[in-house]
Order: C-alpha cells, then structure tokens, then sequence
C-alpha cells in the first residue's frame, strides 16, 4: 500500500497539478494508473470448483446408495460446497467475472439450504418438505443450471461438459422425487458423481497448469 502511495505521489508530481474533474486524462496517465490498479489477486476458480466437486461427489454416493447421510455430507455441504464457493464467488466478483461471481455463489447458497433443508425440520424450525416440494426445489436449480450451460458454450470443454452433467443431475433427481423412483435416485447418484470428478479435474488443472506454468491437464480449449 506504501509503495502504491509513492508511486501514486511521484506520478502525481511528474504530471504535474491534478486535472480538473471532468478533464480528460492522457493515455500515459491512464496506462499508470491501470498499472496501480491492475488485479494481482489469485485465481478463485479452484477454490470454488474443488469444493463444489468434493461435496457432489460426498453427496451423490449417498444417493447412489454407497453411503448414508450423516454429519460428514453436512458439514461438507456447509463448508466446502457453501462457504468456500461464497467466497469463490465474492473474488470472483473483484475480477470482474460475471459467471463466476453468479455460479459460485448461486451453487454456495444452494448447498446452505440443501443443508438447511435436512436441519431446520429436526430443530422444530419448519417441517420436512414432501417429495413434490423437493422436485419443485430441484426442478428450479435445473432451470438455473440451463442458463449457465449456455453460457459455458463460450469456455472450454470440461466446463462445458460438468455444467451439462449438473443440468442433467437436478433433473434426474427432481423426476426421481416426484416418481418416487429409488433406480432413478441412483442412476442420478451415479451421474452425480461423475460430475463432481469434472469439476475437481477442472479445478486441479487450473491448479497444476498455473504452478507448472505449462498445460499438465488440458481443459479442453475451443479456440
């Protein structure tokens, strides 16, 4: 911040007084001042990306029937998959990333209220959703889901394809609990698991290509 100031104060003294408000500034002015201001912050994708896969998976292999809900997919829920991807999404935000900031904060609040849904009924606060309330819920993450795969067509192809998993993920659960259908509750689980393992190879390449400086897992450009 020091350092910032100084530059700040000699840029200032070898331009001479300050323009008045509404002057135009010179395009060298204008390039120093980007220089102060250029973002140096890290990458948040991975951040949001790992968390959100390591909860999906956890999730999915209780839907899937391998496991059974307990403290473990709650806790992850609430951490991992929400606050993590909160705060993804609020870095996001300071680089001006528009799909960042809306998917990982849309998909942090939604692991919150998934968790919200399994506690607030056991402490008295609301009661327990029927089947067809919980498809309703599912159904609208779905909708919500289509809107960002259309936008990921303009990205690479392991986005691409773990937002189209998503989509088909809220979708096959949503029918899963409005059928009552415990086959198709687990061909979602299944599903579900394969698209919480695209957004952690999306999230460790990201990773791994920046620390190497070097492609180590390709994405999948579509330039």
């Amino acid at each position: 911040m020091l350092v910032t100031e100084r530059r700040t104060r000699r840029v200032a003294r070898e331009e001479g007084p300050a323009p008045a408000p509404g002057t135009p500034i010179s395009v060298r002015q204008a390039a120093v001042i980007a220089e102060i201001l250029r973002d140096t912050t890290a990458n948040p994708a991975p951040l949001g990306l790992m968390g959100f896969g390591v909860t999906t998976v956890l999730l999915n292999l209780h839907n899937a029937g391998v496991i059974r809900i307990g403290s473990a997919i709650l806790a992850i829920g609430l951490l991992a998959g929400g606050l993590a991807q909160v705060m993804a999404g609020a870095m996001e935000w300071k680089k001006k990333n528009t799909f960042g900031t809306v998917a990982f904060t849309a998909y942090g609040f939604f692991w919150i209220s998934l968790v919200a849904l399994v506690v607030l009924p056991r402490f008295g606060i609301a009661e327990a959703s029927d089947r067809s309330g919980m498809a309703a819920y599912l159904f609208v993450w779905g909708l919500f889901s289509v809107v960002m795969f259309v936008a990921t067509l303009k990205m690479n192809r392991t986005i691409m394809l773990v937002f189209f998993a998503l989509t088909l993920l809220f979708f096959l659960l949503a029918f899963a609990d409005a059928t009552g259908s415990p086959l198709l509750t687990r061909v979602a689980g299944y599903e579900g698991i394969l698209c919480g393992l695209g957004a952690i190879y999306a999230g460790a390449a990201q990773i791994l290509n920046e620390v190497y400086g070097r492609e180590v897992l390709p994405l999948g450009s579509l330039e």
